[in-house]
This record gives C-alpha cells, structure tokens and sequence, in this order.
C-alpha cells in the first residue's frame, strides 16, 4: 500500500509547493518595484534642511598657568625638600675649592711656585667670576610678558589670555540679525562635510588662519528654524554639523574689531544664545 500512495501524493505536493514559491516570488518583487518607486520619490524631494559645516577653532594656551595659593606651598616645601638632601653640585664644589685656595695664599708660609704649577699655561676663571657673567647675560634677558589680557588687548586678538584656551567667533546675519557663533557655511555638492568646514574658516575676510582639524567626523550638531519672513519656499532652517580644529598660525592677526572674538569658555554665555550655547558646550573643553 506504501507504493501507490507514495505514488499519488508525490506529484500533489510538487504542485503544492511550486504555487507557493511562485506566489512569495511575484510578492518579493512587486515588493522590491514599490521600494524602488519610493526611493525614486523621496530623491525626488528637495530636503527642507539646508546643511552647514562649522569649525570649532581653539587657539591652545601659550604660557603654563598661574599657580594657585596651594601650589605655591607646596612648591616652596619640595624646593626646601630638595636642598636639604641634596649634594653640593660642581660649582659649589668649584666655589669651596677656589675659597680654600684663597685662604692658603693668605698664610705666612704659603709657596706660591708650588701652588701655581697646577695652573701654568691656564687661564685661571674662578667659579665667582663665572657668577659674574651669567648675572650680566641675566640682566639683558626680558622674558615675554604673561600677562596680554583684555586691559592692552580686545577680545579681537589671538594674544589675550596667554595661560588660557580661546576660541574663535564670528559674527553673522542671520534674518535681520547679527548673531555670533562659531564660523560655519553651507554645504555644497561634491564636498564633504570637513571641506565645508575647512571653506568656511578660509573664506573669512581679512584673515590668513592655519588650523590642524582633529579627525573627519563631526564632534556636535545644532539644528535651527528661520525666520518666518526669511523661510523660502520649501526651506525651513539649518542643521550644523561641527568639527573641532587647532590653530597653528598666527599670520594677520588681530582680526577686525566687532566681527571675530576670540573668548575662552566660561565667556561664551556673553556672546553666544542659550540653546546654541548648550549644544557647544558639549564638546568643548577648557585646554
């Protein structure tokens, strides 16, 4: 009985399971021609977000900073530490051997051809007169002021705020506002998101800056609304993508007074609004 059922049933189920694997055939490409219509579609459809690319460029400290009241302490007692277990250093060994050697002159029966047989033919420079010189070549060094802050500088220069990050500003229309914020332009076809950013630092007037861009992906982003009377047809606002960069030269600088500033962190609420304030604050640091 095996073999006329096996017989029967056989050919049913070929007929079975090709209609079905037909049927999810003809399903999974009118599928694939619907998503291929609707990715033509949304192509199609111009986005309402214009792109901008922006650069956070940070000017690094050029001097250590001050010392605080604590640091000063106990800088004092490692400097007390290190003499008091310290050895004497060849100059000071030198400084010893020179006042032994003037004292033995100064006895009775000092011999003086015994003495300056060691020397003969040598020009005698004692450690004191070595002390001399360096306290003239002392005195004609001037090191660099620490202190160029916003009393002999404007918040225009690079030079302010010597112990301290800076960051660069610039101020823009936005609508019929002018706004600070950080430099920025708008995407172009066929650029990446980090030329964006490197055309906009290079595109500011009066300005020859050299940056050094820390890596290729964005470190923050900001999305904001025009103005209803600036909104043009079919474009609602920007979204901003930051990327973080470090200044490396400082040709023709001081910018234009009231159009660049540059401002170190805890002065950024003084320039830039709050919401966009907020969203800078998360990736930049105090260096």
């Amino acid at each position: 009985m095996a073999a006329p059922f096996t017989r029967v049933y056989r050919p049913l189920w070929r007929i079975i399971t090709t209609t079905i694997l037909n049927k999810g055939v003809r399903n999974f490409s009118s599928t694939r021609q619907q998503w291929s219509a609707l990715n033509v579609k949304t192509a199609a459809v111009a986005s309402p977000w214009a792109l901008h690319g922006a650069v956070c460029l940070q000017r690094l400290p050029l001097v250590s900073q001050n010392r605080s009241p604590i640091e000063e302490e106990f800088m004092e007692l490692m400097h007390q530490m290190e003499l008091e277990r310290s050895l004497l250093s060849d100059h000071e060994l030198r400084l010893l051997e020179d006042a032994a050697r003037m004292s033995r002159k100064q006895e009775e029966d000092y011999d003086s051809d015994e003495e300056e047989e060691d020397y003969r033919d040598k020009e005698i420079v004692t450690a004191q007169d070595l002390e001399d010189i360096w306290e003239q070549k002392l005195k004609q060094f001037h090191p660099a002021l620490r202190l160029q802050g916003v009393d002999e500088k404007g918040v225009s220069s690079s030079e302010r705020c010597l112990a301290e990050s800076l960051i660069l500003l610039v101020k823009k229309d936005v609508g019929s506002q002018k706004l600070w914020l950080l430099p920025q332009t708008q995407w172009q076809t066929g650029e990446t998101l980090r030329q964006t950013a490197e055309r906009a630092l290079a595109s500011l007037p009066g300005a020859d800056l050299k940056a050094t861009f820390l890596g290729n992906a964005p470190c923050g982003f900001y999305k904001y609304k025009y103005p209803k009377d600036f909104q043009k047809e079919g474009s609602v606002g920007a979204k901003v993508f930051f990327f973080k960069a470090v200044l490396s030269s400082h040709k023709h600088l001081p910018l234009e007074n009231n159009s660049f500033a540059w401002v170190k962190k805890d002065e950024l609420q003084d320039f830039l609004k709050p919401e966009y304030l907020k969203q800078v604050r998360r990736f930049i640091m105090a260096l």
